[in-house]
């Protein structure tokens, strides 16, 4: 058995060691806000912080987490960047069929946590990883642009 931080809180996960930290938070803790998509760390849906840093859940196993605090979208509206962004996101209703929403707004979340005046080419590069079937990139840039303006006032 392992201890993890989640969302601020130490959690017990039985999983094997090599389990993928996504499987974890699905299957075990019923955490089911991080999405399975591709398993290959090709799309971002499964876009979680470790120690606030955007990385692949599906890839990262348990065992590479050890201390460092695992920040899921079910806890990032106790992120005061992550209320922000989620904020933008309602307002202008990024959202289509929503599946990649969750690794969309925590990589952008990351991206405003270290760069948070970026530039449309700083924003395009850094959600570059984070696909969404449905197009929906001119309203994420948007919703980028206002929680950079709201955090920055």
């Amino acid at each position: 058995m392992t201890q993890i931080q989640i969302n601020g809180r130490a959690v017990e996960v039985r999983s094997p060691q090599e389990t993928p930290l996504l499987w974890v938070l699905r299957d075990e803790l019923a955490m089911t806000g991080t999405k399975f998509g591709c398993g290959m760390a090709l799309c971002g849906s499964c876009t979680v912080h470790l120690d606030g840093v955007p990385v692949r859940s599906c890839t990262t196993p348990v065992s590479a987490v050890g201390t460092q605090p695992v920040l899921t979208i079910e806890g990032l509206e106790n992120d005061r960047i992550g209320r922000v962004v989620q904020q933008a996101w309602v307002e202008l209703n990024v959202a289509q069929c929503g599946y990649c929403q969750p690794g969309q707004i925590m990589a952008a979340a990351g991206l405003l946590r270290a760069t948070p005046r970026p530039n449309d080419r700083q924003i395009e590069e850094a959600m570059s990883g984070n696909v969404c079937r449905c197009g929906t990139y001119p309203r994420i840039l948007a919703a980028i642009r206002l929680a950079a303006q709201r955090l920055g006032a």
